[in-house]
């Protein structure tokens, strides 16, 4: 990890300043990241699953993850819009609630679990700068790359934590975002 938002400033709603508005939405807001990736592309989004097992190092996984009860599971996608992949995510469940709500593993989250038109709640609890070579190697582009992670409630109890990575591809509808390393951390 490059640099990393104080968690209360996250929390708070405070966004680093030099963030240009359309990131601000798309790293801060509450909304649908794969519904706003369609919207922008005009494309649907498609999910490809590159991992989906049971978790119990919780190795580099967010400190929230820790309040989902075990036995967990960790599932990871690349997120594609009209042949581009603009995303990469991870999340954590416990295993009984993704049974449940993961029937159709190659649909985006956000419809699997707004399919019975439940009311979710959405916490933005993490904004980072992140690079590593695999995302290089999946997004075809050189990092650092816009991440972060958040919690979705249901009923006020904590449903799954969900950390992504964005492409610097997204810059074609967003424009563009600084992805310098930062000197502050958490």
């Amino acid at each position: 990890m490059l640099w990393e938002a104080p968690t209360a400033a996250v929390l708070a709603g405070e966004e680093p300043g030099w963030l240009p508005g359309p990131w601000r939405l798309m790293l801060l807001g509450d909304g649908s990241p794969t519904r706003h990736l369609r919207l922008l592309t005009s494309h649907p989004v498609a999910v490809r699953v590159s991992a989906m097992e049971a978790d119990t190092a919780l190795h580099g996984a967010p400190r929230e993850v820790r309040e989902l009860s075990y036995p967990l599971l960790r599932r990871q996608v690349w997120l594609e819009c009209g042949g581009i992949t603009l995303a990469w995510a991870e999340s954590w469940w416990n295993q009984t609630e993704a049974e449940q709500h993961l029937q159709d593993r190659n649909l985006p989250i956000w419809i699997s679990l707004t399919q019975g038109r439940s009311e979710l709640f959405r916490e933005v609890d993490g904004l980072a700068l992140v690079t590593a070579p695999w995302l290089e190697q999946g997004f075809g582009e050189p990092g650092p790359f816009w991440s972060r992670h958040y919690r979705f409630f249901r009923q006020g109890k904590e449903l799954t934590v969900i950390r992504e990575v964005f492409s610097p591809a997204l810059e074609r509808w967003l424009g563009e975002a600084p992805r310098r390393p930062l000197h502050a951390a958490s």
